[in-house]
């Protein structure tokens, strides 16, 4: 269960706007998606999915949607429950559709850019902080 020191959490915003492709499975990870401040490939047996910069996408791939990428302030131990849904309540309740990608040491949430204002303004409002 989520302790009290978690309930509200600390992020930040990463700088720069985020792509998310889809590429088809057992594809090879193409250079472009290597580079930048966030990389994450993942693959899977019926996809391979890739949140980048999107400064660094190809200009023949178009992108449907740019992402604005919140970072909880981590580390949080795999033993705590319950980090990652106190941050997604509020933006669910707020209608604000996300992307989540976790690693080792904490969580990233990935929400439109067009959305990002009412995102904030809705984790502050649940008592969450941003920092920078």
């Amino acid at each position: 269960m989520l302790d009290n020191e978690h309930r509200w959490l600390k992020f930040s915003v990463l700088p720069g706007e985020f792509c998310v492709i889809q590429m088809p499975p057992k594809s090879n990870t193409p250079g472009w998606a290597l580079t930048g401040s966030f990389i994450s490939v993942t693959g899977t047996a019926e996809e391979l999915s890739i949140v980048c910069e999107s400064r660094n996408l190809p200009a023949e791939l178009e992108v449907r949607e740019l992402w604005t990428g919140l970072k909880l302030q981590g580390p949080f131990a795999f033993t705590e429950t319950g980090v990652l849904a106190s941050f997604l309540e509020p933006l669910a309740r707020a209608g604000i559709p996300i992307f989540a990608v976790s690693t080792y040491d904490t969580d990233y949430v990935f929400v439109k850019v067009d959305t990002t204002k009412r995102a904030v303004k809705a984790l502050e409002s649940s008592g969450h902080t941003l920092i920078s």
